[in-house]
């Protein structure tokens, strides 16, 4: 059935190989993309000849959810996830252990952006405790919705008491807020930065996940990131290490150049030229490169989602992260 729903999403990206890798046919890799910045360190790596450098041809498949993602994985219709929401990954895995193993994963809190509430236009509230009686729009999947309630909670509002929430695709943030539709968003970057920047919201806090769940502003909520199915790592793992090498090269361009890649945010995120260059970005880091207050942090953001039913079973995250 998956197959079939992704026939039509199938999008090969032309890729022009070096000499050095001509003489062999390249390697197709499908990736699952959800379209929000978190998955910039796809197209770079598609855009500056970086997967084509190691011999891979990018495959980009849209799903505009986490669920679907993971379904597409572990249906082997997709062998990587540029973004895969992290609790997503951390449920399957409890249940499928190796279905879908992290590469890379993406840090956010107040300073790299990318969960956050805000307010439509007008609205009285100045902080998270002021939304009693909103009407609240999520980001889409079980991750996102439940986070902005684990949040909401945190600061004393009980859903269906104090407020009423409903999941909706990213696509009609900016217009529901606008419309007055909704009275406030749990959503993420870029949409909240449009949002923002059009006059249909205004922002009440970002970095929220840290903050109120992990209980340190600086804390890093390792949300989500580049994911590889576990067949393909055991199937193709000279493959998989050039993919996370395209990546890791990705990531680090993104870190000692940031405005040089925000353009692509308007090429394949619909956002505006004027909009991109503010369009706050997280923190990309390779599984290899993180530290043990890192891995820390990662392990009690998955804790607490156990404790809220998001995830099935307590899972050691170590068990789906993989230093390639």
């Amino acid at each position: 059935m998956i197959r079939r729903r992704l026939l039509g999403a199938l999008a090969a990206m032309p890729l022009v190989r070096p000499a050095h890798v001509r003489a062999q046919a390249a390697e197709r890799v499908r990736v699952a993309v959800f379209n929000v910045s978190s998955a910039l360190p796809f197209y770079v790596a598609a855009e500056r000849g970086l997967f084509a450098a190691d011999g891979i041809e990018a495959v980009a498949v849209p799903l505009q959810t986490a669920p679907l993602i993971v379904q597409a994985m572990v249906a082997g219709d997709v062998e990587a996830a540029s973004n895969l929401v992290t609790l997503e990954g951390a449920n399957i895995n409890a249940r499928r252990a190796n279905t879908a193993v992290y590469v890379a994963l993406n840090g956010q809190n107040a300073r790299y952006r990318m969960e956050q509430f805000v307010v439509r236009a007008g609205h009285p509230a100045q902080s998270i405790r002021d939304l009693r009686g909103a009407r609240i729009l999520s980001a889409p999947g079980p991750a996102n919705i439940s986070a902005a309630r684990a949040v909401l909670a945190a600061n004393g509002l009980q859903e269906g008491r104090d407020y009423t929430i409903q999941e909706q695709q990213m696509g009609v943030h900016v217009g529901a807020l606008q419309a007055g539709t909704f009275d406030a968003a749990y959503t993420l970057e870029p949409v909240a930065t449009i949002a923002e920047r059009a006059g249909a919201a205004r922002r009440l806090e970002a970095g929220v996940i840290a903050t109120h769940l992990l209980g340190r502003p600086d804390a890093q909520a390792w949300a989500a990131g580049a994911a590889l199915t576990g067949r393909f790592l055991a199937e193709k793992p000279a493959v998989a290490q050039r993919f996370a090498n395209a990546w890791s090269r990705a990531c680090d361009i993104v870190r000692r150049e940031p405005d040089s890649v925000r353009p692509l945010l308007v090429q394949h995120m619909q956002t505006s030229a004027e909009l991109a260059p503010t369009v706050p970005l997280v923190n990309f880091t390779m599984v290899k490169d993180m530290t043990a207050e890192d891995i820390a942090d990662f392990q009690k953001f998955v804790d607490l989602a156990v404790q809220q039913g998001v995830v099935r079973d307590r899972i050691d995250v170590r068990s789906f992260l993989r230093a390639l």
